[in-house]
């Protein structure tokens, strides 16, 4: 059997979760134009400047929805989010306004994960 190396496309679609005045999504995010691309582990390209999930809260709205640790977030509510600064994405997924964000994101495949997750260790 085999994987393609290709990262899969998912849509995700997250139901904040609101706390007082403040509406939760359950993740944290690192990257962005404004970054060092150097300084993101889930990055394989490190001139990659993505929007990348960093945290997700056990539990919470975003590990409801899966959405992963390390998934690249292409698109937010149709928006794209390729080419932004970090403080512009977490404004972006963070509008008071918006009940549910619809993300677009790119998931590497089952074998990458596999092969990552075990540090590139080989069995012999």
């Amino acid at each position: 059997m085999t994987f393609s190396n290709v990262p899969s496309l998912q849509r995700i679609e997250i139901k904040k979760l609101r706390q007082g005045d403040n509406l939760i999504l359950g993740f944290s995010i690192g990257g962005g134009i404004d970054q060092d691309p150097g300084q993101n582990p889930f990055s394989d390209d490190k001139a990659d400047k993505g929007i990348y999930v960093t945290r997700i809260t056990p539990g919470g709205p975003a590990e409801t929805a899966d959405l992963r640790m390390g998934d690249k977030i292409m698109q937010v509510n149709g928006y794209d989010m390729t080419m932004m600064t970090h403080d512009q994405a977490r404004k972006r997924l963070t509008k008071k306004n918006e009940d549910v964000v619809r993300l677009l994101v790119t998931r590497k495949s089952l074998e990458e994960a596999v092969k990552n997750s075990m540090g590139g260790y080989q069995r012999q």
